[in-house]
């Protein structure tokens, strides 16, 4: 009876739910830690973690009884890396059309895709980035190859988490914009053209808003866009979503920065081969910059202005600066870019500081994640060397405060087949 019984325990036991993996106060012990924000650094310092969130951090946190801890053995404790302007989630394959997300074809949907809808938390891109210390990135939504259709938007960006729950965080970070060549060439093949349009779109959407009951009853006039994009479009004219504006000429980030003043938008720049030479313009309207670092040859007219201090000169001009990875199978590069700013002037904080910080600020997710303190998700890094030198690895990766396996398709198959016996 009691061997029956159990076996009846024993198989109830698996059909309760099982505590989340964070559920636990976990105290990571004698780090440098960096915590990007006031406190700075902190020698021999300790992370206190509860349920997935920071508690305390210093270097006189009173551990409590029972706690799992992790010895960092001194070295460097950093927030989790935050990669923007990144398709993570939305790709699998290029060249494969079925593991490829990032866009839609249709001529009714454009602000109103949603890369938020169809993220794959079981990419095999995600464990790989994850491995370069990554734990959140912006998903960013791109063009179809329909090269003939007029397109002004590419849709709305999402922020996702790289484990330790759902992938999504959350929606509409964000909606994408072309400019410069590519949107020129969208919009029938002139800039002005496009200024134009998207000027139009714009009064569209806030007629829409003061007469929506009127379009429900039919009685406006016919809108060049989807029911679907004027309700997507409408956070933007109001402020409550910016634009992330991908151009690179200076001529055409002032035309982007004059665009988000006369119609009152939120502005963010990406790409910005060129944006040193409107920095202080930038630094005035207090408008973000999304760059690569590494980009600093003239592969087209818009760019011929790139160079590798372009972040410094930004950041020095007072410019808020995030550095983006170099593509999505490649997003494990991103503190390497980092790095290459570091060495080609920008200060060593102000490196780490765009790629994990910033871009939480640039995103609206500040409150939530980029730093190490008290109420934040405990996204952390902990490195065997300095994070923005290419010979350093993490060696403990922690996401909303669960542990994150250190292997990926790749590392499991140099184990399978090295020959060196190990």
């Amino acid at each position: 009876m009691i061997g029956r019984l159990s076996i009846l325990l024993g198989a109830l036991s698996l059909l309760l739910p099982a505590l989340p993996a964070n559920a636990r106060t976990i105290a990571i012990t004698n780090g440098r830690i960096v915590t990007m924000v006031g406190a700075g650094e902190v020698d021999n310092g300790t992370i206190l973690v509860r349920d997935g969130r920071i508690v305390a951090v210093g270097a006189d946190v009173s551990i409590p009884a029972g706690a799992e801890i992790l010895d960092a053995g001194g070295r460097i404790v950093t927030p989790g890396l935050i990669a923007s302007g990144t398709a993570l989630g939305l790709i699998e394959v290029r060249n494969v059309e079925a593991a490829d997300d990032r866009a839609t074809d249709r001529s009714d949907v454009s602000a109103a895709f949603d890369a938020g809808y169809g993220l794959n938390p079981d990419s095999l891109l995600i464990p790989v980035a994850r491995l370069g210390g990554i734990t959140r990135a912006i998903a960013t939504p791109s063009y179809g190859n329909d090269g003939n259709r007029e397109l002004l938007f590419a849709g709305q960006a999402a922020a996702i988490a790289l484990g330790g729950g759902p992938i999504l965080v959350k929606r509409g970070v964000a909606m994408v914009l072309d400019m410069g060549d590519a949107g020129a060439e969208r919009a029938g093949g002139a800039r002005g053209g496009e200024i134009v349009a998207l000027r139009a779109v714009l009064a569209e959407v806030r007629d829409y808003v003061r007469r929506r009951a009127a379009y429900d009853r039919g009685e406006t006039r016919d809108y060049s866009l989807s029911r679907a994009d004027l309700e997507a479009l409408i956070p933007l004219v109001e402020g409550r979503m910016p634009l992330l504006v991908s151009v690179n000429r200076a001529s055409d980030i002032r035309d982007a920065l004059a665009l988000a003043r006369d119609e009152r938008l939120k502005l963010i720049v990406e790409g910005g081969a060129e944006a040193w030479r409107v920095a202080a313009e930038l630094a005035r309207a207090r408008i973000p910059v999304l760059v690569t670092p590494v980009d600093n040859k003239p592969a087209s007219f818009e760019t011929l202005g790139a160079t590798l201090t372009n972040a410094r000169r930004l950041a020095e001009a007072g410019v808020l600066i995030a550095i983006q990875g170099n593509g999505n199978n490649r997003e494990r590069e991103l503190r390497y870019n980092a790095g290459n700013a570091v060495a080609a002037g920008l200060p060593w904080q102000q490196g780490l500081a765009a790629i994990t910080v910033n871009p939480a600020r640039i995103f609206g997710l500040a409150e939530q994640i980029g730093s190490l303190e008290a109420g934040k998700d405990a996204d952390i890094v902990i490195w065997d060397g300095d994070p923005l030198d290419t010979l350093a690895r993490p060696v403990a990766i922690f996401i909303r405060g669960e542990r994150q396996p250190m292997t990926s398709r790749q590392t499991e198959l140099r184990d399978r087949y090295r020959s060196d016996g190990r």
